[in-house]
């Protein structure tokens, strides 16, 4: 055992700290990043099939047009999204505004909302949602 008489904790940590918005963004951040690192191996590898020919390019690409691969695409798509959006965040925090506890949980609230509306948007107006033609939206 530690010799540790004092009864509060030696260092800040997860059991004492109640989780908040802010926290979660900073969280995810560095997540996105990670993501957003691994995730540009399959954007090298689908620009390496491309280029070499059929014979890479068409079992990537039934790969990448499965469900999962779509949805790991879809992911990327959301980090991507995600991570620039909170990166202008903490832009704007660099400028010395936006640290007011409530200013802040609502802007990396928000952040969150237009991350994934920007990441639908996206797939939409690219024409990669089935059935949904990016040229035809009138319905008509």
């Amino acid at each position: 055992m530690s010799d540790w008489t004092d009864k509060r904790p030696m260092s800040p940590h997860t059991s004492i700290w109640k989780w908040h918005l802010t926290m979660a963004s900073s969280i995810l951040h560095r997540v996105t990043g990670v993501g957003n690192y691994l995730g540009i191996f399959i954007v090298v590898a689908w620009l390496f099939a491309t280029a070499v020919g059929p014979d890479y390019y068409e079992p990537l690409s039934a790969v990448v047009g499965s469900i999962w691969g779509q949805l790991i695409l879809f992911g990327f798509s959301l980090s991507i999204s995600y991570h620039l959006l909170n990166g202008l965040r903490h832009l704007m925090m660099d400028t010395g505004t936006g640290y007011k506890p409530k200013f802040a949980s609502f802007t990396a609230g928000f952040v969150f909302v237009l991350a994934l509306a920007l990441a639908v948007g996206i797939w939409i107006f690219s024409g990669l949602v089935p059935g949904v033609d990016p040229l035809n939206m009138t319905g008509a």
